[in-house]
């Protein structure tokens, strides 16, 4: 049986869609067997106009946020390493401003979920929404690339968020060319526990295909908002399985991210 050692995907209850406290995913994750646990909970933004986002911690709540983890870094030091991060969009007209709010945090690292094709205070497409539009999808992996290019993220979360129900061949067209740059840069493909558990359209398996194809590796991604899904054995073995049936090498850490010596 595989024993995930490290997951570097797990929300918080103060995105508003996630529950549990800081501690129970800590002592989940050691149940489990984990050396590494990374918190990337929704990054906030800073939004002109008033808008506040339901959906991701508010900049009000970094100083809760980096406390309570360091706290418990400090706390469990002896038994697993925890990196503090976010995952976020890549929208580049508000970077300077998410820069400037995060500058005096000690950010390990962050993950890219493309949620959106825009600004979310503008309302843009949901990217897990169903779509025949190809344009949609080019863009998607042009923002993905254009992020990952940028040197803020370390990977992709939910790579094939994009939900295109157009044709194969289109879709294989532009998930090639995301997969492509994946391997050519070592970086993993995430197989998406919380979709997989649930039966979402991702991880899917025309998408691990083109992974595998491009001779990618890959790497678990809890995708945790409650502190259960990092020891639940049923759907981490899925993901071995997916994984292993799509030959895709399973990546245990994130460079710079292993476990720390105590």
């Amino acid at each position: 049986m595989y024993t995930m050692k490290a997951n570097y995907h797990t929300h918080t209850f103060r995105c508003n869609h996630a529950w549990g406290e800081d501690r129970e995913y800590v002592e989940c994750a050691i149940e489990h067997g984990m050396k590494v646990l990374g918190f990337a909970d929704h990054c906030p933004w800073v939004f002109d106009g008033g808008y506040v986002s339901a959906t991701r911690m508010l900049p009000s709540q970094l100083d809760d946020y980096f406390s309570s983890l360091t706290a418990l870094r400090d706390e469990y030091k002896g038994d697993i390493t925890i990196y503090i991060g976010f995952e976020a969009e890549y929208i580049p007209e508000l970077i300077e401003a998410q820069d400037r709010l995060l500058a005096d945090y000690p950010v390990d690292y962050m993950i890219i979920g493309q949620h959106f094709l825009g600004n979310e205070k503008n309302h843009p497409l949901y990217t897990g929404f169903p779509t025949e539009s190809e344009a949609e999808l080019e863009r998607y992996v042009e923002l993905v690339i254009e992020g990952m290019e940028s040197g803020r993220y370390k990977y992709v979360a939910h790579p094939d968020l994009m939900n295109y129900i157009g044709s194969n061949e289109v879709y294989e067209k532009h998930f090639s060319r995301l997969c492509s740059y994946l391997k050519q840069h070592d970086i993993p493909v995430e197989i998406n526990l919380l979709g997989v558990r649930d039966r979402r359209h991702y991880t899917s398996g025309r998408f691990l295909e083109i992974a595998e194809k491009s001779g990618c590796s890959a790497i678990i991604g809890c995708d945790a908002h409650t502190p259960d899904a990092l020891k639940k054995q049923e759907p981490i073995q899925s993901c071995v399985m997916l994984a292993r049936n799509h030959g895709l090498p399973l990546v245990d850490y994130l460079p710079g991210l292993e476990p720390k010596q105590c």
